[in-house]
């Protein structure tokens, strides 16, 4: 295609081309401290493209294509085309990537140890992530963390973060206007701006971390700490990872041991610094 570019993340290569030149200057500025391996091979395509030549210019509507798609995926305006591109990236890897267990969840690390946080959207993984990630914690991933099969260890995927609606002016109010990208205002998801990782977590991006901690959070209500057992752990890794029956054997081993020697807790929370607070305490306890 016309405007292409290509961004390495983690173990992922990602080769990004479009029918427009906004949705590539946009990725280009939020990946610029990335490595850059023009002669590696690319792991995943995403293609951003008008299905019918006027839609360029009238009214132009961008379509998210590649190695996977969604066929009924309706496009969305080129004024967020770098939501297509993030969301293509996000497809590609949750369609396509057989070589580590992928789990729906963000991840931060401190010591060579990981804590992994999965729910639904609007469960505030991916701020409390952000914020841990802007203190002592080492920023492993937003959308997925990845998990070796054969070792066990968690691997980091630390793409730019998907802020949305209220977590834009906590993080807002902590960095710089270089580390955000464009204010993406009335998407299918509410308001969208995107987080740079900190430099420090894209350079230790190929250190893994041992998984110390499973927690499944829950935004509202009065603070709230319950342990779970391995069964429970199991069964709500199995709804958060997109490939572990593609996977096999490997997969259901790497997702029994991932609950069994994990500890796992779900957590409710009223507001941010509370959320980061019972994560604080968890870690504290599980350092004993």
């Amino acid at each position: 295609m016309k405007h292409r570019t290509r961004i390495a993340v983690g173990p992922v290569q990602f080769r990004i081309g479009s029918s427009w030149g906004a949705p590539i200057t946009a990725l280009k500025r939020l990946y610029v401290g990335y490595p850059q391996d023009a002669g590696r091979p690319a792991d995943a395509t995403v293609r951003l493209f008008a299905a019918r030549p006027w839609r360029r210019w009238l009214r132009p509507s961008v379509h998210i294509g590649g190695d996977y798609i969604v066929p009924d995926a309706l496009p969305l305006p080129l004024s967020m085309g770098l939501l297509a591109a993030e969301m293509g990236m996000n497809l590609q890897v949750a369609l396509g990537w057989r070589r580590h267990l992928l789990l729906h969840a963000s991840a931060v690390a401190k010591d060579g140890r990981a804590v992994m946080l999965s729910g639904e959207s609007g469960s505030g993984k991916s701020t409390l992530a952000a914020l841990l990630g802007e203190g002592d914690w080492r920023l492993m991933g937003d959308e997925f963390t990845l998990i070796d099969p054969g070792s066990g260890d968690a691997l980091a995927f630390p793409r730019a973060v998907s802020l949305k609606n209220e977590a834009i002016a906590e993080i807002e109010a902590r960095v710089g206007a270089d580390r955000l990208g464009p204010l993406l205002a009335g998407t299918p998801k509410g308001d969208i701006r995107y987080l740079i990782p900190r430099p420090d977590a894209i350079a230790a991006m190929h250190e893994p971390a041992r998984p110390a901690l499973l927690i499944f959070p829950r935004f509202g209500g009065a603070p709230a700490i319950e342990r779970i057992g391995e069964g429970e752990a199991f069964v709500r890794l199995t709804e958060a990872s997109t490939n572990y029956v593609a996977l096999g054997e490997a997969g259901f081993g790497a997702l029994m041991r991932l609950a069994r020697e994990t500890p796992a807790f779900t957590i409710a929370y009223p507001d941010s610094a509370s959320g980061m607070a019972i994560v604080e305490h968890l870690w504290a306890e599980a350092l004993r």
